[in-house]
């Protein structure tokens, strides 16, 4: 497994095995990885005869008083997992590197229609600096697919939006949440939770899988959402939000629509935890 730093490596690795006509998939994360990373990588694997795991803590989605200075960097741990995996090449660029004239965009990457609700509205900018970044990979991998973890659905739905719309020729490849026994979702950061808070964070989940079975017991969306909110809030969460959305588009569902997605985000202790689930109403039963 090769570990490279520059942009101009990454390029002509890839042009090297562009040659062999080999399909290339990327995973991008920013480090501290766990099962759900390697799950995605497993994915990419299924799907490429190559695989490029990006690292990289991107400070253009961080907002003011966030966590990008404390966020943590474990690249020599992350590069033993992925060696394990049999990953090709780990992509961990310098700040510098991604963004040589200053991480303040000259130039940005915006999907309003999906980017300014839910996450977007409470994390100021967090989706522009997405999908700028994940703009940028593409552009230095030229990937034939890429992972991404339904865990953070909506970053999920702005890059397959953003692909879309800018016709990137690359599938973006939707991976399962992995989750702990509890139920609760893996991500980095859950080390933020103690003992006790990490006991009670399942309680997130256990109320989106309710908040499911509301639904299709046709309880209407916004006494739903109500009940949510009032669950997470008395269990000790502060909830940011608990809402009820399309599955495609993530805009306010109608009674006719079918496909939908509970989504949630909720503090507990110094941990913003984000989850969901997705469903499918029977409109005849």
């Amino acid at each position: 497994m090769d570990i490279l730093h520059r942009i101009e490596d990454v390029r002509t690795q890839v042009r090297q095995w562009r040659g062999e006509r080999l399909r290339i998939g990327l995973v991008p994360t920013m480090g501290n990885l766990h099962q759900g990373h390697l799950q995605l990588v497993k994915a990419a694997q299924d799907e490429a005869d190559r695989v490029i795991v990006s690292i990289f803590v991107n400070p253009t989605q961080f907002g003011v008083g966030e966590d990008y200075e404390t966020y943590p960097r474990t690249l020599d741990e992350d590069c033993a997992k992925l060696r394990t995996l049999g990953v090709d090449v780990v992509f961990a660029p310098s700040v510098a590197a991604m963004y040589p004239d200053g991480p303040e965009l000259r130039t940005r990457v915006s999907v309003p229609e999906l980017a300014n609700t839910l996450c977007g509205a409470w994390r100021e900018g967090h989706f522009d600096g997405v999908a700028t970044v994940v703009s940028k990979l593409f552009n230095i991998v030229g990937p034939d697919v890429a992972a991404f973890g339904k865990k953070d659905y909506q970053q999920l739905r702005v890059i397959e939006r953003m692909v879309r719309d800018l016709n990137f020729p690359v599938r973006i490849l939707p991976v399962e949440t992995l989750r702990e026994e509890s139920g609760l979702a893996m991500s980095s950061r859950n080390g933020y939770l103690t003992v006790e808070e990490k006991g009670r964070a399942a309680v997130l989940y256990q109320t989106l899988c309710e908040a499911r079975e509301r639904l299709l017991r046709g309880e209407p969306f916004a006494e739903v959402e109500v009940w949510g909110r009032d669950r997470l809030n008395a269990s000790g969460f502060r909830t940011d939000y608990f809402s009820v959305r399309r599955a495609e588009d993530l805009k306010e569902p109608t009674t006719k629509d079918t496909e939908l997605v509970v989504l949630a985000a909720a503090w507990l202790g110094k941990a913003r935890l984000i989850d969901n689930v997705e469903l499918s109403l029977n409109l005849d039963g």
